[in-house]
């Protein structure tokens, strides 16, 4: 297997993929993104070890599972590649146009694209039937659905060998047409939008939106929290692909959410967002 992207979600699909017996091809741009994925991998195994979820032989065993690569050609030796860039079509269709001339002829492409059309994608590639999303929720190795996405062109050995895939490494599969956002996506960030809109008009703090929701609601995590989660620039990302794809006012974006982002206040991962994380206890930044 190999993945294209050792961030957040890469790391997370490169952890349960070697824990469950894939060879896996790591790839990125740079050095100390492989480097970062790998130290994280690795504390995610032992935390894993520590609830025992897993022996110790099998940390060992799944990291040496793991090649990391800074170049493409590996993944000519790979049955399957999933691309897991960051959420930006440009960049996705980019790596995908390289990556069609480094792999054998019946390989799979897969991306873990959370909201950005299959059939788009496989149009740049040179097997659109051959191609699929296979969207994984966040954190990879804690979460158990897996959405699979047919593109228009996807045949029905794709889907079924990657169906199987899936369910090996032990994740529960929910289908989605191809369509904005697909299932979850199109369901969970109008929500995290609407609370934005919500602190935005000045209903509600941080604190008392997120209170509302995880007492009024039994969410385990309120949505401004999610949204700091998540990342904004995603949540913003996402939200345009549905306003721009369903041409549904209800889809805009917050402009608050926008400010957010423009202001690089993206959430847990830059240490700020609707929550300051720089401190023992995040505390809200409105």
């Amino acid at each position: 297997m190999g993945i294209i992207g050792a961030g957040q979600m890469g790391n997370g699909i490169a952890h349960v993929s070697a824990l469950n017996g894939y060879d896996v091809v790591l790839n990125d741009i740079s050095e100390e993104a492989i480097d970062a994925a790998m130290e994280t991998i690795r504390g995610n195994l032992e935390r894993q070890l520590r609830r025992g979820i897993i022996a110790d032989s099998d940390i060992d065993g799944a990291l040496s599972r793991i090649t990391p690569s800074l170049g493409l050609e590996p993944m000519q030796e790979c049955d399957i590649v999933i691309e897991a860039a960051t959420e930006d079509e440009a960049t996705k269709r980019a790596i995908l146009k390289d990556l069609s001339g480094n792999l054998s002829a019946d390989a799979i492409i897969a991306s873990n694209t959370s909201s950005i059309s299959i059939t788009r994608l496989a149009a740049v590639t040179d097997r659109p039937e051959r191609f699929i999303g296979m969207h994984f929720m966040n954190p990879v190795p804690m979460m158990k659905l897996v959405e699979l996405i047919r593109g228009l062109a996807t045949n029905e050995e794709t889907y079924s060998t990657v169906a199987a895939m899936a369910r090996n490494l032990g994740k529960t599969i929910a289908q989605s047409e191809d369509f904005p956002a697909f299932i979850v996506n199109r369901i969970l960030l109008p929500m995290i939008n609407e609370a934005i809109y919500t602190l935005y008009e000045g209903v509600g703090t941080v604190e008392a939106i997120d209170t509302a929701m995880k007492l009024g609601a039994n969410h385990p995590m309120g949505p401004l929290e999610l949204a700091d989660f998540i990342g904004l620039d995603t949540a913003l990302a996402v939200m345009q692909v549905l306003y721009d794809g369903l041409a549904d006012s209800k889809y805009r974006p917050c402009p608050l959410l926008v400010k957010y982002v423009e202001a690089g206040w993206l959430g847990r991962k830059v240490g700020r967002g609707f929550y300051d994380y720089s401190g023992d206890t995040p505390i809200p930044t409105r």
